[in-house]
Order: structure tokens, then C-alpha cells, then sequence
């Protein structure tokens, strides 16, 4: 399982030439597209500097790991790999109706 991340949106809001707010989603995405094992999902984090989040500074100091590590990773890779867990690997076996059972006498 080759999982890749990457930010694919990054909003900062800016006052005073200062960024205040980041509004950030992050793609997971598992194996290959067209692969059987193939899975993707998206997350979206809000980070405010008013929050203690990170300090306020003009949005061309901040890097992509800036950004990367403004962002709850470490939890949404367990929520991703839980989702590809109950979705690929180990997915939910529906039960069969048996519409050929006789009713006991």
C-alpha cells in the first residue's frame, strides 16, 4: 500500500500583510488510480494564529512543510488507513438472504 499526501489547497487570510487564518485541505490517496486498491480521501483543517496555531507573518514565509505541519496528520493517517482498512483490505461482508430456508415443522 503506497499511500501519498499532498496540501492541495492552501487559503491564507491576510490583514495587514500578515496571515491571520489558513484554510488547508490535504488529498490521501492509496496505490494508483484504476489500481483495485486504489482509495482517496480529502481533509480540511482551519488554522488561526489567534488560536496559538502559529504566528502571524507574511504568507510568502511560510514553506509547504510550514504548512504540512500546521495540519492534524498524524491523526488523519490513522483515519485513512482506517478507511482503506474497511473499504479495500477488510471491506464489510453483507449477510445473504437464504430464500430457499424451509420453515421448521
Amino acid at each position: 500500500m503506497a499511500v501519498t499526501k499532498a496540501l492541495v489547497k492552501t487559503i491564507p487570510h491576510v490583514k495587514s500583510n500578515r496571515v491571520e487564518k489558513w484554510e488547508m485541505e490535504m488529498k490521501y490517496e492509496n496505490d494508483s488510480e484504476g489500481d483495485s486498491t486504489y482509495y482517496t480521501s480529502t481533509f480540511t483543517h482551519t488554522a488561526v494564529a489567534d488560536d496559538g496555531d502559529f504566528s502571524k507573518a507574511a504568507k510568502g514565509t511560510f514553506s509547504n512543510a510550514n504548512l504540512v505541519a500546521l495540519c492534524p496528520v498524524s491523526h488523519w493517517d490513522v483515519i485513512f488507513a482506517s478507511q482503506v482498512a474497511s473499504v479495500i483490505t477488510s471491506p464489510v461482508v453483507q449477510p445473504v438472504p437464504d430464500t430457499d430456508f424451509a420453515v421448521p415443522s
